[in-house]
């Protein structure tokens, strides 16, 4: 598997894949498909230096992405992301998720980041296991804060502090 930065050409591909997610109400709180356009404003939130967004491939075909996105949008906190992890259907269970969390930690700090955070329904427990098994805890638990499918869900907040370079 090769992992990269994505590309305004990799966004149709990323959309698809996160579009796989949202019947389930697993993963995501959205409950019908975006589109690609509704999604370059968050694309463009991304750059390499600062926010990364990173696809991993085999060959030419994405298998997943994964991004960091700024927690609340205030300067106290910059060294703080959000990481989202999204994987196409087949690649789910297979070890993509790893690699791409395991490159996420070894990187924050050369990006000035010392705090990562995922936010992960509480029923997804393949996302909480995989986010635990790299060193998240929970720090955070907020009971029926979402309604997907006609049934209350919560939302559990995991999070991982990252020593500075």
């Amino acid at each position: 598997m090769q992992i990269r930065d994505a590309t305004d050409a990799d966004l149709p591909a990323i959309v698809a894949i996160y579009n796989t997610t949202v019947a389930s109400g697993i993963v995501t709180a959205d409950i019908e498909p975006v589109s690609v356009e509704s999604r370059r404003a968050w694309f463009a939130q991304h750059s390499p230096a600062r926010r990364p967004l990173w696809v991993a491939l085999d060959g030419e075909q994405i298998l997943g992405w994964l991004s960091y996105s700024s927690f609340y949008g205030r300067p106290a906190y910059d060294g703080t992301c959000e990481v989202s992890i999204y994987l196409a259907p087949d690649q789910r269970g297979r070890g993509s998720g790893s690699e791409l969390l395991r490159r996420c930690i070894a990187h924050a700090p050369a990006i000035g980041v010392t705090t990562l955070l995922g936010f992960i329904f509480g029923h997804n427990e393949p996302s909480l296991r995989l986010f635990e098994k790299h060193g998240f805890a929970r720090w955070g638990h907020l009971p029926r804060i979402a309604m997907l499918h006609g049934v209350e869900r919560d939302l559990i907040i995991v999070g991982r502090r990252v020593d500075p370079v």
